[in-house]
């Protein structure tokens, strides 16, 4: 079976210069990848083609490749959240709720990552969260309260409160 995974072109840079990367998938989940201006990946097993399609899909929205290489775990979702629906066109706009989700100097974005135990990335037009079920789904409230101008106090509070849950 085949996949095609599109990712920006700085991302896909990196990925060309790097071959251990391909290497090391290819050892973890036996998948052939290929590079050119989009990924190709190739697999007799359709739902690790899947996984490597979203471990391509997760590096090319922001995150470091090992961090990627967690979607091969089965408890591992990617949710991306895209910035635009709650920015409307205005591109001031999409970048001042950008900046409400990383917070000063990334200090929000490092506790929403704390305390829902998941990694967040903001790039181009979308916030990706990666992480468990569980924590994906708390940690993606809480990214939709920022972006909708709720409190970061109070989407702390609600991480906290709802941790547990």
């Amino acid at each position: 079976m085949l996949g095609f995974v599109a990712i920006p072109e700085e991302r896909l840079r990196l990925l060309k210069k790097n071959s251990r990367w391909r290497d090391k998938l290819k050892t973890l989940s036996d998948i052939s990848v290929e590079i050119n201006e989009e990924v190709k990946l190739e697999s007799d097993d359709p739902l690790m083609l899947t996984r490597a399609k979203q471990i391509f899909t997760a590096f090319g929205r922001g995150f470091e490749f090992e961090d990627a290489l967690d979607m091969l775990d089965d408890e591992y979702l990617l949710e991306m959240i895209d910035v635009k629906s709650f920015a409307g066109d205005s591109k001031n706009r999409s970048t001042v709720l950008k900046g409400r989700v990383i917070g000063t100097r990334g200090k929000i974005k490092k506790l929403v990552e704390k305390y829902s135990d998941t990694k967040i990335a903001v790039y181009g037009k979308t916030v990706c969260i990666m992480g468990k079920w569980d924590s994906v789904r708390l940690a993606s409230k809480a990214v939709e309260m920022l972006l909708l101008g709720g409190k970061h106090s109070s989407v702390m509070r609600y991480i906290q409160e709802n941790k547990n849950l």
